[in-house]
């Protein structure tokens, strides 16, 4: 074979159809073909049934040169996958002497006797190899056939990702079937910028082919992924340029890259700043200190917070006027103004973070409706605020996790600001 070629993954198994566990094996294979740099270009997920997984193969086996299979390997009844690819194509299935000595071992160093059913598991179609299984009883498949190459490995997780690194991925590579290209991704995370007003500014980007950038939707922030192939030098140049002109054009919204969380990132710049802060919260109901401390040694910041729900423990805790609750109202500039300054003066630090709003479902008026939020940040020299709308469709979960992550923009803006030398009182 000349190059990488075309692949589809089948993941075999109802309890995947059914939602009781996440398939995290063929996100794990897709991982690492891009690493080797084999596309794939179709997933199937199918149920425990010789017909439709027969038909899965089928379809699969004629879009895509590579087709693997996970799950449907083991000893019971409903475990098809070996006999619906061979009567699929009309190969039978025969014992392999290897498997079935290590079948017979692993159950005598138990003291298990193996029954005729966990005996199946030695079966593969005939002209196949199996795959050893060093962490299992059932064995793998892995078959070259009619310019195909048919793969089976086991549902188990810690079984497949073995088997995937120490026989599958050398074995194609010595076929050729790995090239020199590699398929690498890099993804950018945006906060404070809505999907439409991103994409507006990145349109001829977002229309190149290799690398592509594909933005994809998160609760209050925007991922952006990069996709490159190519050798990994190359591949490593194409994701560094689109990086540069992503940055160039959205600025400070990008806050991260990858795995990094935008709770890391505020704590590092706290950390790096030598600031301190405390939080006064309301609707978020303790989620802003509880970001803020999501980080180890978060002491060094964080020296602690209120949940002031209701307006005597505004007043009694954080010294919010009754004037401003009786004038303004508890969600309000105002009142998120005089709760981050009585937090930062009730605990001594640096900073004042606060938020108020209506996260609903009820609680709504035509002046202030579910979803308004009022955020406010109090340093020593003065003061920011900002009113955010996140309206009713995201829930009541959904208004405190973007108030939270409204407010953690909020520092991070201003330390950002201050490590940069542009910072002006607040």
């Amino acid at each position: 074979m000349n190059g990488p070629k075309r692949a589809e993954v089948v993941s075999v198994g109802t309890e995947l159809l059914l939602g009781q566990i996440t398939d995290t094996n063929a996100t794990d294979i897709c991982q690492r073909f891009a690493e080797c740099g084999i596309p794939v270009y179709f997933r199937q997920t199918v149920g425990d049934n010789l017909e439709r997984v027969q038909e899965a193969f089928r379809l699969a086996w004629s879009r895509a040169e590579l087709v693997v299979f996970t799950g449907g390997l083991g000893p019971t009844e409903d475990d098809l996958t070996k006999e619906a690819v061979a009567s699929a194509l009309g190969v039978e299935l025969v014992e392999d002497p290897e498997s079935l000595v290590h079948l017979q071992q692993f159950f005598a160093r138990r003291g298990r006797t193996m029954t005729p059913n966990q005996r199946r598991q030695a079966l593969i179609p005939r002209g196949a190899r199996a795959i050893p299984n060093r962490w299992g009883t059932a064995p793998g498949v892995f078959w070259e056939v009619d310019g195909h190459v048919v793969i089976m490995v086991p549902g188990v997780p810690r079984e497949m990702r073995g088997m995937l690194d120490e026989f599958v991925i050398p074995e194609l590579r010595t076929r050729g079937w790995v090239g020199e290209e590699v398929i690498r991704s890099r993804v950018l995370r945006a906060v404070g910028i809505g999907e439409g007003h991103l994409e507006e500014l990145i349109r001829d980007l977002l229309r190149t082919t290799n690398p592509t950038v594909a933005p994809l939707a998160h609760v209050g922030e925007v991922h952006l992924r990069i996709t490159a192939r190519g050798t990994p030098e190359h591949t490593q140049h194409l994701l560094d340029e689109t990086e540069r002109q992503l940055r160039e054009r959205l600025g400070d919204a990008v806050y991260g890259v990858d795995g990094e969380t935008l709770d890391e990132v505020v704590a590092r710049l706290l950390r790096s700043s030598g600031l301190r802060v405390a939080v006064a919260e309301s609707c978020t109901g303790g989620l802003v200190g509880e970001r803020l401390t999501s980080t180890p040694g978060s002491s060094a910041y964080f020296l602690g917070g209120v949940v002031a729900y209701g307006n005597d423990a505004k007043r009694a805790l954080l010294g919010v006027p009754q004037d401003l609750l009786e004038t303004f109202g508890a969600v309000s500039a105002e009142v998120a103004e005089a709760m981050a300054k009585g937090a930062r003066v009730a605990f001594g630090a640096d900073l004042g973070l606060a938020v108020t709003g209506v996260a609903g479902p009820t609680g709504g008026t035509e002046g202030k409706p579910v979803g308004r939020v009022f955020l406010a940040l109090a340093d020593p020299q003065g003061m920011r605020s900002v009113r955010a709308d996140f309206g009713q469709e995201p829930g009541r979960e959904g208004v405190r996790r973007l108030a939270s992550q409204a407010a953690l923009n909020l520092l991070r803006r201003y330390l950002l600001e201050r490590q940069s030398g542009g910072h002006t009182p607040v």
